[in-house]
């Protein structure tokens, strides 16, 4: 069996729109989705940076979700994008690893961070009085580092394993980003530990933080119907009810895609569930925490009217 060598030979992204109008227009709507993920993510980190009614724990993690869609969407938009209108499908081996460690980087760092933000809301909600105790400055700093870093080891791994394997004939990846998976479709040797590996790390990084997600909001929303206050109530309501659908957005898509067997994907489906969770879910996060967040639209009136005072 032929094999090419990877130091001289690049591989092809075939992308997910085809060569013609339809696909330039397609292709213009996702530019607009990520504008708006550019401009709302952005905005959030700079709102609970400088308004000091956002520094609590919540909002901290908020930020760094925010930091992480950033460069989320930044590691598949702007390629695809630029292979499109160049007319260029080609990605170096080192590109291809760079953008495959970014995407697995953010993958598993978010689903830390997002079951790191149900826990918040869970000691919040359910054991008030020992949340300064729980959730610390402290506290909340290790769980950010510690998403980043397990996230950065786990995507280290993957993608140090994907580019060190022997490649057959096409090196063409139906897909538009060095997708781990859809790598191994164009493999010469059996992958079937390596698929192993994926189903354990998935399970680690995406299927348990997402089960302990859905206990914790279960118990949330077990207390928030025993609460007296009507506020408190609506107000513990929505917090997470927004999380939760924050949760699904990111993880639904993600879990099925991954935790099936190769035998029952096909590319096509997989790359259009790709959008939602590469694509769709970081312009959406930062409108949906905005729009049903009374202290972040409060921090934006504050914030933005100040701004707009000082300049007329």
């Amino acid at each position: 069996m032929e094999k090419w060598n990877q130091s001289s030979s690049d591989f092809t992204l075939l992308g997910l729109f085809p060569q013609n109008q339809t696909g330039l227009l397609l292709l213009l709507l996702i530019t607009f989705v990520f504008s708006l993920a550019l401009v709302g993510n952005s905005t959030m980190i700079y709102l609970i940076r400088v308004d000091p009614r956002l520094h609590t724990p919540m909002y901290i993690l908020l930020s760094q979700l925010s930091l992480m869609d950033l460069m989320y969407i930044s590691t598949t938009v702007p390629k695809m994008a630029f292979n499109f209108l160049s007319g260029q499908k080609s990605i170096t081996v080192l590109g291809c690893g760079v953008q495959s460690f970014f995407f697995l980087t953010m993958a598993g760092s978010e689903g830390l961070l997002l079951a790191s933000m149900a826990y918040d809301r869970f000691v919040a909600i359910c054991h008030p009085l020992h949340y300064p105790v729980r959730m610390s400055k402290m506290m909340c700093l290790k769980m950010i580092i510690g998403s980043w870093t397990l996230g950065s080891i786990n995507s280290l791994a993957h993608t140090a394993y994907a580019l060190h394997i022997p490649y057959c004939h096409s090196r063409s990846i139906n897909h538009f980003f060095c997708d781990v998976p859809a790598m191994l479709a164009l493999a010469c040797m059996d992958t079937w530990v390596y698929e192993y590996m994926v189903f354990v790390s998935t399970s680690l990084f995406l299927l348990f933080p997402f089960l302990g997600i859905t206990a914790s909001y279960g118990r949330v929303l077990f207390a928030v119907f025993h609460m007296q206050s009507k506020e408190g109530k609506k107000k513990a309501f929505t917090t997470c009810s927004t999380h939760l659908t924050v949760v699904t957005f990111y993880y639904a898509p993600f879990v099925y895609t991954y935790l099936r067997p190769r035998s029952l994907r096909s590319p096509a489906e997989d790359k259009i569930l790709a959008v939602f969770y590469t694509i769709l879910t970081p312009m959406l996060n930062p409108i949906i925490y905005s729009l049903r967040n009374k202290e972040v639209l409060g921090a934006m009136t504050r914030v933005f009217g100040t701004f707009y005072s000082t300049k007329h």
